[in-house]
């Protein structure tokens, strides 16, 4: 899973290099035998962009340069196109006051609806985040069942000192209950832009996701440009 991730970022032309940060030796081995660049980090980070931020300043003291975007991208979205890459990181180019994005797409079963392990998001008109949650909202409860059902989609493109800033602020304590590292941001009165994408992305968290990601990934036409 973590090959086609690595693989499939590879192919995006924004991105100068791409690394898998882990503190999983098994991880690492097995990128460094496909050709791939991985980072050992610490075993005691409880988000993903902790990981990140310390992946990032390794990479920079090792590389000599700083670099001007991160873009974090989960390793169990094994189905993820460089196109998704493309269209979370352009808000950043474009913008200098948008400092991090998030993609997110329809969710299109209720059952996917009420999955916790579904990051849901709740957007406002000018597409910035207002609520992220495991919980289904905005809620369906008050017999108004046609809602808006988005999800979070991880690739998260950070610029490189919004990283840090985000990275030394304590967690919030909606971020711990909700499990999201976004609910930081928010909560701190920032905004995270959220750009919709229509490509289909499948995380993997549980076995009956693998099955499904299985047979998906099967007839991908990007498949047969990296294997």
């Amino acid at each position: 899973m973590i090959g086609h991730c690595y693989k499939r970022s590879k192919m995006s032309s924004l991105l100068n290099e791409v690394y898998v940060a882990t503190c999983d030796m098994e991880i690492y081995n097995y990128i460094e035998s496909i050709g791939g660049k991985a980072i050992i980090t610490a075993d005691t980070h409880e988000r993903a962009s902790d990981r990140t931020a310390e992946a990032l300043l390794k990479i920079e003291k090792s590389t000599g340069k700083k670099v001007d975007i991160v873009v974090m991208i989960q390793g169990d979205e094994p189905m993820i196109t460089p196109e998704m890459i493309q269209a979370a990181v352009h808000p950043l180019i474009d913008s200098k006051e948008i400092k991090i994005s998030n993609l997110y797409t329809n969710i299109k079963t209720v059952k996917e609806f009420e999955d916790p392990n579904e990051v849901k998001v709740v957007i406002n008109k000018n597409e910035f985040a207002i609520y992220f949650s495991r919980e289904p909202i905005p809620s369906r409860k008050k017999g108004v069942l046609e809602v808006p059902m988005y999800k979070q989609v991880c690739i998260i493109p950070f610029k490189r000192d919004f990283l840090l800033e985000y990275n030394n602020m304590k967690q919030t304590p909606l971020e711990k209950i909700e499990s999201v590292d976004m609910m930081r941001i928010i909560e701190n009165g920032l905004q995270v832009k959220m750009i919709y994408t229509d490509d289909e992305s499948y995380s993997v968290d549980t076995l009956e996701d693998l099955e499904v990601v299985v047979k998906k990934i099967t007839n991908d036409t990007l498949l047969k440009k990296y294997l």
